[in-house]
C-alpha cells in the first residue's frame, strides 16, 4: 500500500484512539511525547494532522502525519510505523479496479470528511449543540452535499460514492453538459457503523432540517453496529433504541467506566448482526434496555426481551424508566447528565409476559389505548396528528390526523417514494373516484404502479377506519398523566441528609423563613404540613380566617409556592359546577388553593366540601355522542386532595369548620412591623431574591422524595383533646392524621415495622400538640380567630379605665385602629352572640358595654397544661428503662 493511500485511508483520530488519546473540545491533548501539564499539541482535523507548540517536545517544529505519530510513539523506524499505519488502515488490499476503493475504504474516507465538516459548518454545530451531542467526545460528522463538487474531484471518487449510494445519478449538468449528481442524506448529521474489525461498513444520518418530513437515513446495504462491537468482557449492556441515544449516553465517563452502550436501529430493527453479538458475550449478565417510553417503545421492549432471553436463557434484563413520551436524548437536553445515573441506579427489573403469563411490566402506560389491533397490521399512531401507513410500495402519512365524524374520512395524505420524492393531496378517501385520480397523478409523479398505490389506498382507509372507532370507544383524557421531575444523585443526597438533622420540623421552619414568609411562625409551618399531606391517601385542610387586608392570601400563596408546582392547583373564583368538569383523574393527590372561599355559591360550596371528606364528585349528566345522540351518563372527579382556602367570615361555615383546620392570620401590631421592614428592606435591594427562589426550589425537592409511608402511631390512645372542643370525634381524626404526616416528615430518622409502615415516636405527638395548639383553642372557643383577636384588643383597652365602662365607636376605632367597615363587622358578631350590649339612640349616638368577660387566658392555659400533663406521662411511661428508677417489691428488693 502506497504512503499516499495509507494517508487517505486511516484518520489521525483513529490513530489516537488506538492509543487512547482524546482531544478536549479545543481539539487539544496533552502530548504523549514529553512531560506536559497543560495541553500543549493541537490536532488539526481537515488536514489530519498535529503539532506540539512546547519547545520541550522532541517533535518541536514538525507537523505530525499519521505514520510520524506512530514513529514517534512506537520509538521505531519509518519502514516499521509505515507497517503499523498499513495494519491499522485494514492491510495491503489491492485497490478494486471498477471501483477504486473498496465500501470500506471509501465509507473511511468519506467518514473522516464528514467529520472535518462539523468544525466548518454553522447548522452542523448548532444541530449538535441543542442535541446535547459534543462532538469532541463522540464521532459524527456532518454531510453538507458539496463533497463531489468542483473540477478537481478525481472520478474515481464520484464513482466509488455512486456505487456505495453516496451519490445518485440525477440527470444532466446543463452548465457542463454531463452527469449530475444528487447527494444521499444532505444537510444530516452521521454516525459510522463498524463491523467486528472496527472498521466503518454503514452510516446512519439523521435530518438537521426541522421541517423534514422523513429524519432518518441508513446508507444502502448498511452492516455494522453502532457505536462499536461490544468488548468480550462486557457484562452490563445497556440497549438503546436509537443511534443518537447511544451517542448521548457514551458522553457520560460513569456509564462507560461500568456498561457497554450498543444501539438498536429502531423499534423494528435489531438486526441478526445485533443478536450474533450479544450472543457471543460470554460474560454477559444484564441487558438494561434504554427505550422511548412511548407505545412503539415499550412494545419493542417486551419484544427484544423475548429474543435476547432465548440466547442468554439466565441473563437479567432491566428497563430505565423515563417520562412518558420521552426518550434519551430529549432527557439529556431538559436534565443533567446525573439523571441518567439516577435511572440507571432506579431500574427495574423486566417481566415479561411469557414468564409470568400477565402483561409485560415493560409495557407501562398511564393512559391505555386500545387501537393495538390497527397498529399491529402496519398503522403507526403514536403521534395522532401524524399518522403513518408503511409498505412495499411507498410511505404514506396522515398529516393533522382524520376527522371523527363517521360518515366522510377527509384527510391531508402525503405519500413518499424510497427516493423521498412527495406527492401532497387533500382528499376524502371514502370518495373512489378522488382515490383513482390520486394513484394516476402520484403514479405518474412517484414512478410507482397506480394499481399498487390504489391497492394501498384502500387498505389504508380500512386501518384508519378501525383505528378511529377504537379511538372513539376508548378515548381518555391525556391531563390524567402525572408530571416527574426527576433529581440530580447531588440534589438527592442534600435532600436525604437534610432530613436526617434533628429538629427537623424546626429547621424546615426556619427555611421558610428564609423563603421570605416573615412571621408567622407557627401558622407557616403548619400550612406547609398541612399542604405537604396531598401526597396522602388521608389529606389534611386548612381555613385561614383573617380580616381583609391581614395578609392571609398572601400567607396561603407563599406557602403553595413551597409545594411542587406539577402538584397546585389555585383558584381565585369557582364556578357553581366546575368542579364537576374537571377530568376524572385530575385532583388525584394534588393540592387545591381557594384564595376566598367568602365567594362560592352554595353549589360551589358543596363540591368543595364533598371532595375534602369524600374524595371523590360523582354526577348525573347528559352526554351528546359523536353522532349527535343525546344519552345519559355520569361524570366522576377522584380525589382526594389536600386543601387551603381564606376567608373573613369563619362563624358562617359551620359545616366546612369540622373537616378543616382553622388557621387565624396574625394581625398584631408587632407582625404588622415585621412585614412593613420586610417590604422596606426588599424595596431597598436588601433581600437577595434568588436565595428566597433557591429555598423554595429546595422545599418543593424535599416535598417530591417524600413517599407516603402508611405509619402506625403506638401512642394514639393516650392523648386526649379537650372534650369541650367543636366536632370532637373530626377534630380527633385531623389530630391523629396531622401527627402521621409529622411522621412522615422524619421518614429519614424513623423505623419501620414487619409491614414497612412507619412508626411514630412520641416527640411527634408532642411537635403536633405544639404546632396546632392555637387551632385546638380556636375549636374550643366560640369565637372565630379574627374576632377574638378584636376582642382581646378590646377588653385590654376597657379594662384600663372600668368593666362597667361605656364606649362608643368612635373610641373603639382610635384606640384599636380599625377601619370602619371591619369594626361595624366585630361589635355585631359580638352584639348577636351576647357579649356587648348597646345602648341609645341612633339620632344620640349609641353607647356599647361588655357584659361578657371571659377569661381566654384562663382557657388556654388549662388546655396547654392538660395536654402537657398528658405528654409529661406519656415520656415517663415510655423512656428507656435505664433511665427509670426500678421498681421495688413489698419487701423492699428491687423488682427484676
Amino acid at each position: 500500500m502506497e504512503i499516499a493511500e495509507i494517508k487517505s485511508r486511516l484518520t489521525l483520530a483513529g490513530v489516537l484512539e488506538h492509543y487512547g488519546l482524546k482531544p478536549d473540545r479545543n481539539h487539544r491533548l496533552s502530548c504523549p511525547f514529553h512531560e506536559d501539564k497543560t495541553p500543549s499539541m493541537q490536532v488539526y482535523q481537515k488536514t489530519n494532522t498535529a503539532y506540539c507548540f512546547s519547545s520541550n517536545c522532541t517533535t518541536h517544529g514538525k507537523s505530525l502525519d499519521v505514520i510520524d505519530f506512530i514513529l514517534h510513539k512506537e520509538s521505531c523506524t519509518k519502514a516499521e510505523a509505515i507497517k503499523k499505519a498499513t495494519e491499522m488502515a485494514g492491510g495491503n488490499q489491492e485497490p478494486n479496479p471498477a471501483q477504486q476503493l473498496t465500501r470500506t475504504d471509501i465509507l473511511t474516507k468519506m467518514f473522516s470528511y464528514f467529520r472535518n465538516a462539523v468544525h466548518n459548518s454553522k447548522p452542523a454545530q448548532e444541530y449538535l449543540k441543542k442535541r446535547g451531542i459534543d462532538p469532541t467526545k463522540t464521532e459524527v460528522g456532518y454531510n453538507t452535499g458539496q463533497f463531489h463538487h468542483g473540477t478537481r474531484k478525481e472520478e474515481a471518487l464520484i464513482q466509488s460514492c455512486t456505487e456505495v449510494g453516496l451519490l445518485i445519478p440525477w440527470g444532466t449538468n446543463s452548465r457542463v453538459g454531463g452527469q449530475a449528481y444528487k447527494p444521499f442524506a444532505k444537510d444530516c448529521i452521521c454516525f459510522p457503523m463498524k463491523n467486528k474489525a472496527n472498521q466503518i461498513t454503514g452510516m446512519y444520518f439523521r435530518s438537521t432540517i426541522n421541517d423534514t418530513d422523513q429524519k432518518h437515513f441508513y446508507l444502502k446495504e448498511s452492516t455494522g453496529l453502532y457505536p462499536k462491537y461490544p468488548n468480550q468482557e462486557t457484562e452490563k449492556l445497556i440497549l438503546t433504541e436509537a443511534i443518537l441515544d447511544a451517542a448521548t449516553l457514551l458522553q457520560i465517563p460513569d456509564i462507560q467506566k461500568e456498561y457497554t452502550v450498543l444501539a438498536a436501529y429502531g423499534t423494528n430493527r435489531l438486526t441478526e448482526e445485533h443478536r450474533e453479538a450479544i450472543k457471543e458475550l460470554k460474560h454477559l449478565k444484564e441487558i438494561v434496555f434504554a427505550f422511548d417510553n412511548d407505545e412503539a417503545g415499550n412494545k419493542a421492549v417486551e419484544k427484544y426481551g423475548q429474543e435476547l432471553k432465548v440466547l442468554h436463557p439466565q441473563i437479567k434484563l432491566t428497563k430505565i424508566e423515563l417520562e412518558e413520551n420521552e426518550d434519551i436524548n430529549s432527557t439529556a437536553q431538559s436534565h443533567q447528565s446525573e439523571i441518567f445515573l439516577h435511572l440507571l441506579e432506579n431500574r427495574k427489573p423486566l417481566l415479561l409476559s411469557t414468564e409470568s403469563g400477565e402483561p409485560s411490566q415493560a409495557i407501562i402506560k398511564p393512559v391505555e389505548k386500545k387501537n393495538m389491533p390497527a397498529l399491529a397490521q402496519g398503522l403507526n399512531a403514536n403521534n395522532p396528528f401524524k399518522i403513518s401507513y408503511q409498505t412495499q410500495t411507498a410511505t404514506y402519512y396522515i398529516q393533522g390526523g382524520v376527522s371523527k365524524g363517521l360518515d366522510s374520512l377527509k384527510v391531508t395524505l402525503v405519500i413518499e417514494n424510497g427516493q423521498t420524492q412527495k406527492s401532497r393531496n387533500k382528499l376524502d378517501l371514502y370518495e373512489d373516484k378522488q382515490v383513482e385520480k390520486l394513484a394516476k397523478e402520484a403514479s405518474e409523479k412517484l414512478s410507482i404502479r397506480k394499481d399498487q398505490i390504489e391497492s394501498d389506498l384502500y387498505k389504508l382507509t380500512d386501518l384508519l377506519d378501525k383505528f378511529r372507532e377504537e379511538q372513539s370507544d376508548n378515548e381518555e383524557l391525556d391531563e390524567n398523566k402525572d408530571v416527574i421531575i426527576p433529581l440530580t444523585i447531588k440534589e438527592r443526597q442534600e435532600i436525604e441528609a437534610f432530613g436526617k438533622q434533628p429538629n427537623l420540623i424546626k429547621k424546615l421552619n426556619d427555611q421558610l423563613g428564609k423563603a421570605g414568609i416573615v412571621g408567622e411562625e407557627k401558622n407557616r409551618i403548619f400550612l406547609l404540613i398541612i399542604a405537604s399531606s396531598y401526597k396522602m391517601p388521608e389529606t389534611l385542610h386548612a381555613l385561614i380566617q383573617g380580616s381583609s387586608g391581614s395578609g392571609k392570601t398572601r400567607l396561603l400563596k407563599q406557602i403553595s409556592d413551597c409545594i411542587p408546582k406539577e402538584k397546585v392547583t389555585k383558584l381565585t373564583r369557582v364556578s357553581d359546577k366546575v368542579l364537576y368538569n374537571y377530568p376524572e383523574k385530575y385532583f388525584i393527590n394534588r393540592l387545591l388553593c381557594l384564595e376566598d372561599i367568602d365567594g362560592l355559591s352554595e353549589e360551589a360550596e358543596f363540591a368543595f366540601r364533598e371532595l375534602q371528606s369524600n374524595g371523590e364528585l360523582n354526577s348525573a349528566t347528559s352526554m351528546k355522542l359523536e353522532n349527535g345522540q343525546i344519552v345519559a351518563g355520569q361524570k366522576t372527579v377522584k380525589g382526594p386532595i389536600a386543601s387551603m382556602a381564606c376567608t373573613t367570615k369563619g362563624e358562617i361555615y359551620e359545616d366546612n369548620m369540622g373537616r378543616v383546620f382553622l388557621i387565624a392570620v396574625d394581625e398584631s401590631q408587632e407582625q404588622t412591623k415585621r412585614i412593613i421592614h420586610y417590604q422596606n428592606r426588599r424595596a431597598a435591594g436588601g433581600i437577595p431574591e434568588e436565595e428566597e427562589q433557591k429555598t423554595k426550589v429546595f422545599l418543593q425537592n424535599f416535598i417530591r422524595e417524600l413517599k407516603p409511608y402508611k405509619v402506625v402511631n403506638p401512642f394514639a390512645d393516650q392523648i386526649h383533646l379537650p372534650e369541650e372542643a367543636h366536632k370532637i370525634r373530626r377534630l380527633n381524626d385531623l389530630f391523629q392524621s396531622f401527627v402521621k404526616m409529622i411522621t412522615v416528615l422524619n421518614q429519614y430518622q424513623r423505623k419501620k415495622d414487619e409491614k414497612q409502615r412507619l412508626i411514630a415516636q412520641s416527640e411527634d405527638l408532642e411537635t403536633a400538640i405544639e404546632i396546632m395548639f392555637e387551632s385546638i383553642v380556636l375549636k374550643v372557643d366560640e369565637l372565630d380567630g379574627s374576632l377574638r383577636q378584636f376582642y382581646e384588643k378590646l377588653k385590654s383597652h376597657i379594662e384600663k379605665k372600668s368593666k362597667n365602662h361605656e364606649f362608643t365607636r368612635f373610641e373603639v376605632r382610635e384606640a384599636i385602629g380599625l377601619g370602619k367597615t371591619q369594626q361595624h363587622c366585630y361589635l355585631n358578631q359580638l352584639m348577636e352572640l351576647e357579649y356587648v350590649q348597646q345602648y341609645g339612640f341612633a339620632n344620640r349616638g349609641f353607647k356599647y358595654k361588655i357584659v361578657q368577660w371571659d377569661n381566654h387566658t384562663a382557657l388556654r392555659e388549662r388546655i396547654k397544661k392538660n395536654l402537657q400533663t398528658q405528654l409529661d406521662n406519656l415520656k415517663t411511661e415510655h423512656q428507656p428503662n435505664a433511665n427509670r428508677t426500678p421498681e421495688r417489691s413489698k419487701n423492699g428488693h428491687k423488682a427484676m
